[in-house]
């Protein structure tokens, strides 16, 4: 996998450097305003004595589990951090410490209290969290474009799937829990840091899940580290449904690949800029492989910010009948009373929508290429099977 512009790092300025997430306990603050106001009907400290699952396949939180943090003033994400629960380590920040110990035996998804009084709401790291927030080697396969990547290659539970380009190993997380327990994945990659990180990475998910679900994560994934232009014989007596490719000459690799491919069936590259595409395109066109180009796109993701309307007071706007001329000014003084005690109805409160200042700039192009049997090969097998 190649290493791409660091600045795709920078899509969520809310959220702290992957590189800094906790690995060894090791936590680090973040910078942000004052405390934001406690929310409403939230519990916050587990009362004295034990908490007990509620729901049918609930589990409480215990050590080695990943958790995300996150603190909020005026519905914005102020501050957000993934990390590991460990006995005796504290999570610090500008607005006070927890201790993980507090932690564990609480149920997901809940309040608790700074030492300095600020609300930090806490619950479990999802896949999608975990690819974003993981410590990375080279740059990842957004979430965004590997869902699409998913659904071009077409991608189910039995499969048996090939990815080239291993990297950080977040296309490898997505994959192995799209063929399941019955598929399996081949990832290969050339680069020795790129291939230890994703392995590092991968079963740390493992490890994470399995405490957190009480089962274990399929362990369906293959790292291998080593050429795949040059390592055909890795690919010997294999067969597969699909394929993904994260590098930067992928044409390069496909006379290896394509073989190995079922016909019909898809492989997705995934390439970081326009020249690479073209590239690809004119190996195409040289090499004469059996592949048709169907689709190259770009998958953009739009951010926006919807809240109702506020004053200056903080009260809620509210949406009045026009005025037709008539006299309206004993109404408005005798209902001034009654808007500081009752919440607005339904319907009664305007919105302001509109995208967010910061939005995620591009990170790649997609690229679905479709295997097909040429004439000449049809012949071929027609005549070894007397047709």
């Amino acid at each position: 996998m190649h290493l791409r512009e660091q600045e795709q790092h920078e899509e969520d300025p809310q959220r702290c450097d992957p590189e800094t997430v906790t690995d060894e306990g090791n936590l680090e603050t973040h910078s942000g305003p004052e405390l934001g106001e406690e929310p409403k009907a939230a519990a916050f400290h587990h009362a004295e004595g034990h908490v007990y699952p509620s729901l049918l396949g609930e589990s409480l939180l215990t050590f080695g589990e990943l958790l995300i943090a996150e603190h909020r003033k005026k519905r914005q994400v102020e501050f957000r951090k993934m990390f590991q629960l460990q006995k005796g380590a504290i999570l610090q920040s500008n607005w006070g410490t927890i201790k993980h110990d507090d932690l564990v035996g609480q149920q997901a998804g809940k309040f608790l209290k700074t030492g300095r009084g600020a609300p930090i709401f806490f619950r479990r790291a999802s896949l999608e969290d975990y690819v974003l927030y993981m410590k990375r080697g080279p740059a990842i396969a957004y979430p965004k474009d590997a869902a699409n990547m998913l659904m071009m290659m077409d991608v189910t539970e039995g499969d048996c799937v090939l990815e080239s380009g291993s990297g950080s190993g977040a296309m490898s997380l997505f994959l192995s829990r799209a063929v399941g327990s019955r598929g399996s994945v081949l990832s290969i990659e050339v680069r020795t840091d790129h291939h230890r990180r994703s392995v590092k990475n991968y079963e740390r998910w493992r490890t994470s899940w399995a405490l957190r679900r009480g089962q274990e994560w399929p362990n369906n994934v293959e790292f291998l580290n080593a050429d795949l232009s040059t390592a055909s014989s890795l690919l010997a007596g294999r067969g597969f449904h699909s394929v993904a490719l994260d590098l930067i000459d992928p044409h390069l690799v496909l006379p290896t690949v394509l073989p190995h491919l079922h016909p019909g069936a898809v492989c997705a590259i995934y390439l970081a800029n326009i020249t690479q595409v073209i590239d690809l395109l004119e190996g195409l066109r040289c090499s004469a492989l059996p592949v048709l180009c169907e689709r190259i796109i770009e998958v953009p993701v739009r951010q926006w910010l919807v809240a109702p309307a506020l004053q200056k007071d903080g009260q809620y706007c509210t949406r009045k009948a026009p005025n037709l001329g008539e006299d309206t000014s004993s109404e408005e003084e005798s209902s001034a009373d009654g808007e500081a005690l009752f919440e607005p109805g339904f319907g009664n409160v305007p919105y302001i929508a509109r995208p967010h200042p910061e939005q995620m700039s591009h990170t790649a192009f997609l690229v679905k290429l479709r295997k097909f049997v040429s004439l000449k090969m049809y012949t071929f097998i027609c005549l070894n099977k007397k047709c």
